[in-house]
């Protein structure tokens, strides 16, 4: 069993004689404030904050991290508060304890209000104090080394926890160790029979590697000595979670994935390193399009290695990594080699790395509409696989892999993913939604008038991209929903011979407080959205305005809501019907569409259509400068270059052909539908006299869709 005396020798070897006696002195204060507590198997209960404590010295943390460790269950169990610590501890100790009691509780088996809120938590203290994360981890890791003492489901559920969230932040933060711990104790308590199956399968293929792994070995060593290279050669074994996910996501048999041999060569300096890769290659014939340099593009996490495949003897595939041993310190321990580190060079890049990630996960939650869309976007960001690609002046952007140019553009600058209107990817245009590679240049064209599609979260991929399209959407969703919202307000009342004026102030309170909104602005935003009917509103502000004397069954529609086409994302056209300008037209009001606009003769408004509630009477405005998309039925001739005359007809009536098929109906006669760009029925008339004068035209039908396809 671990000893506070054993801890001490260990603290001694890096930290100094006052720093170890505050550690100690810790250890005896959690003593005492759980004394008659037990763990579930039975021992004292400071046996698990001493075992956090030894895990982070074999990090080398720091000595308040390490008293954090020890008094970390001190708040939660115990009667000692926070101000208690301070005092005989110091007070970032007491913050450090503060933060981690506080994700005690954090659960992720479900994205409820609940967990996304104690996730949220956990950003907010990594945020103040990056050590916080590190206690944690720690605490977990030793959690998971004992579960076999914890009844199956509860098990399970930790396990479960430990692998969608822990896990993926110890990769996130560097901590490599941590992680592989974490996944083989995670995969042998939620997989056992799976486990025990994949580890016998390893004990058994090691037998038989043995042999080459050693001849391998022992070539790459010789090679090295004769070249003057003084290099540690480390034959690299996968861990059982490793080799379980490679043969459910890639499909491979076990013994395709141990058929590749795995080797880290540590050297002592980065020159030695692009030297010792030389030797590789002249030892071994190198695999094309298998070399990465993570050394002069390190990984977001700080990760820095050379790795390159190669083919050895009878065509063995060889992988194998080369580093220096403070890179070796860094993928181990990752942020936490921090503490580690003596230069300073080392240090900021070791923090800044997981600082800026946490300054992206603050980012996140500002942006975020609710708790769990906060988690949602953290977890796309909780640890794909990344991709390199150059902004044109050079600089290097790491990107999760799948990403596109919109995720390009919101990394360089949330301004610029609001703005981008197009891309070239080495300097050829190409579409927004191009997934990008590594090496590639992107270059984002902007416009100062250009916003961010709706469109874009079908395809962006980074939790960034995501957050900020979503809160410009709601932000202009919300202006927009309030302005049409006014408008059909003000129309409503107008048609009772009355405006806003006309209604107290002492009522338009009593009406917000009936419909539990703040603001008049947040009655517009529901009306604008079609959760509220603007007439039933409008009927409600007056019906206890004292100097009202109308008749409020007498509804008169004098006036019709003018329609520009720009409203924006509360206005909708509908498909069933297309209409365009000139088509005399009437909005249907849909909860949380706004006003759906429909021609007056559509059969899917028939219903409404008497309704003044649901129905809304429109006119086009005169100035209207949008286009709007008609589709076609052309029945002609099938004859050779018909097509070519259509797209020549439609572009002399200046429309646009945005989609085009063709359907045979005989060897003699064929059916084409086009969709149309146009600015109105004056515009369609003319572009269908062009397509008339065609030779081979018989016949041509403007669509209207059945309901279904409404």
């Amino acid at each position: 069993m671990q000893t506070i005396d054993a801890l001490d020798a260990t603290l001694r070897s890096y930290l100094e004689a006052d720093q170890t006696r505050q550690v100690r002195r810790a250890y005896y204060f959690a003593e005492q404030a759980h004394y008659g507590q037990t763990r579930r198997s039975g021992e004292p209960y400071v046996t698990h904050p001493l075992a956090v404590a030894n895990i982070l010295a074999g990090m080398h943390m720091d000595h308040q991290s390490l008293m954090a460790a020890m008094l970390h269950d001190v708040i939660e169990d115990t009667g000692i508060n926070k101000a208690a610590i301070g005092r005989q501890f110091g007070e970032p100790v007491a913050e450090l304890v503060d933060g981690v009691s506080k994700l005690t509780q954090m659960e992720f088996e479900s994205l409820e209000e609940k967990q996304a809120e104690n996730f949220q938590k956990m950003a907010l203290a990594m945020a103040r104090d990056i050590r916080v994360i590190l206690v944690k981890l720690a605490d977990r890791l030793h959690n998971m080394r004992t579960l076999g003492v914890l009844p199956t489901d509860k098990a399970r559920r930790i396990a479960r926890e430990t692998l969608d969230i822990y896990a993926p932040i110890a990769m996130r933060l560097g901590m490599n160790a941590v992680r592989m711990e974490f996944e083989d104790l995670g995969f042998s308590a939620l997989y056992p029979m799976r486990a025990r199956r994949i580890e016998a399968a390893v004990r058994k293929a090691r037998g038989n590697r043995k042999e080459l792994v050693e001849k391998i070995r022992h070539q790459i060593e010789s090679t090295l000595r004769q070249e003057g290279h003084n290099a540690e050669v480390i034959g690299r074994e996968k861990h059982l979670y490793s080799i379980y996910q490679k043969m459910r996501s890639k499909n491979k048999s076990f013994s395709e994935i141990m058929d590749i041999y795995a080797f880290r060569i540590i050297v002592d300096s980065v020159d030695t390193c692009y030297r010792v890769l030389g030797c590789m290659h002249n030892l071994y014939k190198p695999v094309p399009g298998e070399f990465t340099d993570y050394i002069a593009i390190p990984k977001a996490n700080g990760y820095q290695s050379l790795h390159t495949v190669t083919k050895g003897m009878h065509g063995v595939p060889i992988e194998i990594q080369i580093r220096t041993e403070d890179m070796e310190a860094m993928a181990n321990h990752g942020i936490a080699a921090h503490w580690l580190y003596k230069s300073e060079s080392d240090q900021t890049s070791g923090t800044q790395r997981a600082r800026q990630w946490v300054q992206s996960l603050l980012e996140l939650q500002k942006n975020a509409g609710s708790p769990i869309e906060f988690v949602e976007h953290v977890k796309v960001d909780l640890f794909p696989e990344e991709i390199y690609v150059f902004t044109p002046k050079g600089k290097i952007m790491e990107l999760p892999a799948g990403s596109t140019a919109v995720d390009f553009a919101y990394a360089v600058h949330t301004d610029v993913g609001n703005h981008c209107i197009a891309c070239r990817i080495d300097k050829q245009l190409a579409p927004l939604s191009a997934r990008l590679q590594n090496g590639q240049t992107i270059q984002v064209v902007t416009a100062p008038n250009a916003q961010p599609n709706p469109a874009w979260l079908n395809f962006v991929v980074t939790g960034k991209a995501r957050s900020n399209i979503r809160n410009y959407l709601k932000t202009q969703r919300r202006s927009e929903s309030v302005e049409l919202g006014k408008r059909l307000l003000n129309k409503a009342l107008s048609a009772l011979g009355k405006t806003m004026e006309d209604i107290d102030a002492a009522h338009v309170e009593l009406v917000l407080k009936e419909t539990e909104k703040e603001t008049l602005e947040d009655l517009f935003e529901d009306i604008g959205a079609g959760n509220r009917m603007a007439p039933l509103m409008a009927r409600r502000l007056l019906v206890a305005n004292r100097d009202t004397d109308i008749d409020l069954n007498s509804i008169q529609d004098n006036s019709r809501l003018a329609i520009k086409g720009t409203e924006g994302l509360v206005v909708s056209f509908a498909k069933c019907c297309s209409p365009i300008p000139g088509d005399p037209i009437l909005g249907h009001v849909s909860s949380g569409r706004g006003l759906v606009i429909h021609t007056e003769n559509c059969r899917n408004v028939e219903e409404y259509r008497d309704n003044p509630e649901k129905c809304v009477f429109l006119s086009w405005d005169k100035e209207i400068s949008s286009e709007f998309t008609v589709d076609l039925k052309v029945y002609m001739e099938n004859r050779r270059g018909i097509i070519v005359d259509v797209a020549a007809a439609v572009n002399q009536a200046e429309a646009n052909i945005e989609k085009i098929s063709v359907e045979e109906q005989d060897a003699r006669l064929s059916v084409t539908y086009l969709s149309l760009s146009v600015q109105g029925r004056k515009h369609l008339a003319r572009t269908i006299r062009r397509l008339r004068t065609i030779r081979g035209v018989s016949k041509i039908v403007r669509i209207k869709y059945p309901k279904a396809n409404q």
